[in-house]
């Protein structure tokens, strides 16, 4: 039958999880190939989810136990878990390698400490992330690019970092670390392509200073190359 047009209908799992991202995540996931879009979608979505613990956590103990939750989840089988739950289905697309993302959350707890953070706090943070895009990468079956989305994952969040810490010493140290994390280009088959976007707008956002010159139309075409031609 069809629908009066002012009904209301529920967007699909997959349309609420790509709602939950931050607009560089959903321009950087949209150069993802048709098999590699829902586990990269699983995994930019979990990072946006723990993000937004400590964001709405007023106090550090209780981001903590919520983290705690999320650890212990992805360190069980994916058959364990409870139905329902979008970005749970989403992560069942890792094929049982999901464990790998507990260092993920272990990066987001480190910054549940007062300000400033320490250097090893930021670089626990950096490490998660390096590992949840190695992780993706063998959720792929590219486990010979492993290496390369380990060091894009590591420039991504030392540049992301610096840009998004408040405090002035905090974003000093994420800076010196994203400048020591720079190396040699590197070149990804298509279904890591998105890990090249996300590295290239984070870099470009660091180099310009800006927030916004990651949606510039500038930084649309940058986009562009690297999503589609890896360059």
């Amino acid at each position: 039958m069809p629908s009066s047009a002012g009904e209301q209908h529920p967007s699909a799992p997959e349309d609420v999880l790509v709602q939950s991202l931050p607009a560089i995540s959903r321009l950087a996931l949209a150069y993802a190939p048709g098999e590699a879009r829902m586990p990269t979608l699983a995994l930019l979505a979990l990072d946006a989810r723990l993000a937004g613990l400590l964001r709405n956590s007023r106090e550090p103990m209780l981001a903590q136990l919520r983290l705690s939750w999320w650890r212990e989840t992805l360190a069980r089988e994916a058959e364990e878990w409870p139905e329902g739950e979008p970005l749970l289905s989403a992560l069942r697309s890792w094929s049982g390698t999901h464990g790998s993302l507990t260092v993920l959350v272990d990066g987001w707890e480190a910054l549940t400490g007062p300000a400033p953070l320490p250097v090893e706090g930021l670089e626990a943070m950096i490490e998660g992330r390096a590992e949840a895009f190695s992780g993706l990468a063998r959720a792929l079956s590219r486990e010979k690019e492993a290496g390369k989305a380990y060091r894009l994952g590591r420039r991504w969040a030392a540049a992301d970092l610096a840009m998004r810490l408040g405090h002035p010493e905090e974003r000093e140290a994420a800076t010196r670390l994203a400048t020591q994390a720079q190396g040699r280009p590197e070149r990804v088959s298509r279904s890591l392509r998105p890990l090249m976007v996300l590295h290239g707008l984070a870099d470009r956002r660091l180099a310009k200073g800006d927030e916004d010159a990651a949606l510039s139309p500038a930084a649309m075409l940058k986009a562009m190359r690297l999503g589609l031609f890896g360059v």
